[in-house]
């Protein structure tokens, strides 16, 4: 069964060309205000009888709690299935069904699990099954009314420099409308994290992606928007601002959780872990309020209490 989620509302979703030459578009019209958007990633859908790889009671809560939120927007950074096989995406089918009545747009990035246990082209036709209207991309963007873009990026695919999607990266950042001052960058590895000695030094940033904050570090200050970045593969929470750009890991949806040492340069310092969460953005005139909403009783039977965790705001410019 095709699961119609990116565009459960007739016209809701439109192929480009918007007027920042994004993939696709989502008019003023259709947008709430204030402006409410959701990211998070690490979910790991599959059978519930599965609890160490993943924990189903917290990863259906957050799906509960997101629906709750009506976002104009949820922005997925990928690692949706376990594995890239049919049953754990009728899973993700089954867990999301509030999504789909409310008729809730979703924008996913390729994580590395999304081509585990099954050969990349096979686990590619299930994606694109399950999101059919991204068939044919590993990346793409969105234009959410007239003054954010979100871009989701695939960080199995390279981003190094003259590589095919950097240069597409390039030229949508060039193209961007002038009227566009938050940009939402989305992807599966991060670019900038708590760099690991001892703890799951297979998850420190990578030289694809350092090359992308390379990059950005050029090409931010010089733009109208600000930029945030919004990645996981670390299950765990992490917040830094470099050269104008904030870098956020948001790895708790679910997945089993990763400790991290936090370094000075991370702006949250808490010693509190778990931390299961989704990251919620609201638009407010010249600013952006962003909180991490934390899933505080995530042993009980049926989870459900929250907290802001973290806050922070990010001043538009003019």
């Amino acid at each position: 069964m095709v699961f119609l989620l990116l565009a459960a509302v007739a016209g809701s979703l439109r192929a480009g060309p918007a007027p920042a030459a994004t993939t696709f578009r989502v008019p003023d019209g259709e947008l709430p205000d204030p402006l409410v958007l959701v990211a998070y990633g690490d979910m790991r859908f599959t059978a519930p009888s599965e609890t160490d790889a993943t924990n189903p009671g917290v990863r259906q809560a957050l799906v509960a709690k997101v629906a709750a939120e009506n976002p104009a927007a949820i922005f997925l950074n990928g690692d949706i299935p376990w594995h890239g096989v049919a049953s754990d995406y009728a899973v993700f089918r089954a867990e999301t069904r509030s999504w789909r009545k409310r008729h809730l747009r979703v924008f996913p990035a390729l994580g590395n699990h999304e081509f585990s246990a099954c050969l990349d082209w096979v686990c590619l036709e299930r994606w694109w099954d399950t999101f059919p209207e991204l068939r044919g991309r590993r990346w793409y963007s969105v234009a959410i009314g007239a003054k954010v873009v979100g871009i989701e990026l695939d960080t199995d695919t390279s981003l190094l420099p003259g590589s095919e999607q950097r240069i597409w990266l390039e030229n949508q950042l060039a193209e961007l409308d002038p009227a566009v001052r938050f940009v939402l960058l989305v992807m599966h590895h991060p670019p900038v994290a708590d760099v690991q000695l001892t703890k799951d030094t297979g998850h420190n940033p990578r030289p694809n992606e350092l090359a992308l904050a390379e990059y950005l570090k050029a090409v931010a200050p010089q733009s109208a928007a600000r930029f945030v970045v919004s990645a996981g593969h670390i299950h765990n929470y992490e917040r830094f601002d470099e050269a104008g750009v904030m870098y956020l890991v948001s790895g708790g949806g679910g997945a089993r959780p990763h400790e991290v040492d936090r370094t000075p340069s991370d702006r949250y310092q808490s010693a509190d872990f778990p931390n299961y969460h989704y990251v919620r953005f609201e638009l407010h005139g010249d600013r952006v309020v962003g909180e991490m909403i934390r899933l505080g009783d995530h042993a009980a039977p049926k989870p459900g209490q929250w907290q802001t965790a973290d806050r922070f705001e990010i001043t538009l410019r003019p």
